[in-house]
C-alpha cells in the first residue's frame, strides 16, 4: 500500500466511524445474504460481534501507517478464526461484504481511488492472515 492509499483508507474510515453500529449491521446482513452458510459460525445475538468487528477495523485502519504493529494481532485473529470454522475461501467473501458496506456507508465519498485503497488494504491483510492461519500455499491461491 502506498502512503496515499493508507491516508484514503484512514480518512474514509473516519467518515464511517460515527455510524459504526449501523455499518456493522449492514456488513453482517450483507455477509449472511451472500454467504448464508457462514451464519452458523456466529452467535444468535450479534451485538457484541458487531462491536468487535468495528473495534478491530479501527485498530487495523489506524495501524496501517505502521503495518508491522498490527501484524501480531492479525495473526492471532486469523488463527482464532480457524477454530470458528473459517476457511481461506471465506476471506474474499468477507472482503466483498466489507467493500459493499463501505460503498453504501460512504455514498459519494466512495470513489475509485478509495475503493482501490480499501481493496489493497484488505488484500494485504487477508493474504497475511490466510498465510498465518493456513500456510503460504493457501494465501497464494
Amino acid at each position: 500500500m502506498t502512503p496515499d492509499q493508507v491516508k484514503l483508507v484512514q480518512d474514509s474510515f473516519a467518515k464511517v466511524a460515527p455510524i459504526s453500529e449501523q455499518a456493522a449491521v449492514i456488513f453482517y446482513d450483507r455477509l449472511f445474504e451472500i454467504a448464508p452458510g457462514v451464519t452458523a459460525m456466529f452467535p444468535s445475538d450479534m451485538t457484541e460481534q458487531r462491536k468487535k468487528l468495528m473495534a478491530t477495523l479501527a485498530v487495523v485502519v489506524n495501524g496501517l501507517s505502521n503495518l508491522p504493529s498490527v501484524l501480531p494481532a492479525a495473526s492471532a485473529l486469523a488463527k482464532r478464526h480457524v477454530g470458528y470454522g473459517a476457511k481461506p475461501e471465506h476471506y474474499p467473501v468477507v472482503g466483498g461484504a466489507l467493500l459493499w458496506t463501505l460503498e453504501k456507508g460512504l455514498g459519494d465519498a466512495w470513489t475509485a481511488d478509495v475503493a482501490a485503497a480499501w481493496t489493497a488494504a484488505y488484500g494485504t491483510l487477508s493474504g497475511y492472515m490466510i498465510s498465518e492461519a493456513y500456510g503460504s500455499a493457501e494465501a497464494a491461491e
